[in-house]
């Protein structure tokens, strides 16, 4: 058992040196030019997309984009309060509530006009209105498989679709909430409620501004919270495989737990502010060194081997809850 941990442990130092180090250079350039360290971080990434060809560094980068990411968000707790929850109001929870749902019955909708199954039309909804790739690989598991539902590739693809359009929206996201003279809250709320993943979210929210990053990743966390429930709902309205079909496991969100327990301790006061600061650095080179090793991940190239109709389908449902939560944060008194 310590020679296996031996062994990953060194499998996966290659990509861990290198998303790293592409990490370092940007938090340097960032510094030096006064611009976003999460946009150069990805940045980097991309441009170092060519150097994992044989897959040497495949396992550090999937643990740096996936575990570390994770250990990232969940530090992010204990810089964040829930008096700070507490003054978004219910009108931001609402948001997040009426956007999930009516992105994943957009989903369904499109992809029934499409000619593509409910199933995939769940699972692309899914993965838009919660939390992206990590929605779509939950939902699998409880989705139907085969004829009438979903296959391998449709998840494959959601997986690459969602990246991709997550990493577009971390760029021009906060262009448009300067561009639509957003306060740092309602911009907070707009991009925590509609970019697909959790290192996005950080990511164009803390290029916007410290406060700006901090409600976006409590709003995004609200959206990973109703994973759960929305899968629940999935099994309950028959949605599952026929009797007999293998039962999936739905992935527990724990870096969630950690955020909440970490604010639960920050808001009691227990957490001293020194030992605040410190956790806070270490969110901030986590989560600098996941965003390059996700650049590092990014294909784009893989999504024109899907077809244009079920890219149409995650593009439809990516403008549908970005549109519809403007809307919303322009009539609600946020």
């Amino acid at each position: 058992m310590l020679s296996n941990l031996q062994s990953r442990i060194q499998e996966a130092i290659p990509g861990v040196v290198l998303s790293s180090t592409a990490a370092m250079a940007a938090m340097f350039l960032a510094t030096q030019y006064t611009a976003p360290v999460m946009l150069f971080a990805l940045l980097l990434g991309m441009a170092f997309n060519f150097v994992d060809r044989d897959g040497k560094f495949t396992a550090g980068i999937n643990f740096m984009s996936r575990t570390v990411l994770r250990v990232g968000v969940a530090l992010l707790g204990a810089r964040i309060t829930f008096a700070q929850i507490f003054e978004l109001g219910p009108y931001a929870v609402l948001i997040v509530l009426v956007s999930l749902v009516s992105t994943i019955g957009m989903g369904i909708l499109t992809a029934r006009l499409i000619g593509r199954t409910l199933s995939f039309g769940v699972l692309t909804g899914g993965a838009v209105g919660i939390c992206g790739a990590s929605a779509a690989l939950a939902l699998t598991s409880v989705l139907p498989k085969g004829e009438g539902g979903i296959v391998e590739r449709d998840t494959v693809f959601t997986v690459v679709a969602v990246t991709v359009f997550s990493t577009v929206a971390m760029i021009t996201y906060p262009m448009f909430t300067q561009l639509a003279g957003m306060s740092d809250q309602v911009a907070g709320i707009f991009l925590g409620a509609t970019i697909h993943d959790v290192a996005q979210v950080v990511g164009a929210g803390y290029t916007v501004s410290e406060r700006t990053g901090d409600i976006a990743t409590v709003i995004k966390l609200l959206r990973v919270a109703m994973l759960v429930p929305v899968i629940g709902l999935v099994v309950l309205f028959g949605l599952r495989a026929c009797k007999g079909a293998p039962r999936g496991s739905v992935p527990v969100p724990w870096f969630l737990f950690g955020f909440v327990a970490l604010a639960t301790l920050n808001s009691l006061g227990v957490i001293p502010v020194a030992t605040a600061l410190v956790l806070s650095d270490a969110s901030k080179w986590a989560l600098v060194g996941a965003i390059a090793a996700l650049g590092m991940k990014t294909l784009l190239g893989e999504i024109v081997t899907v077809g244009p109709r079920a890219l149409a389908i995650v593009l439809i449902e990516t403008l549908w809850i970005a549109g519809f939560v403007w809307l919303l944060t322009r009539a609600l008194p946020l």
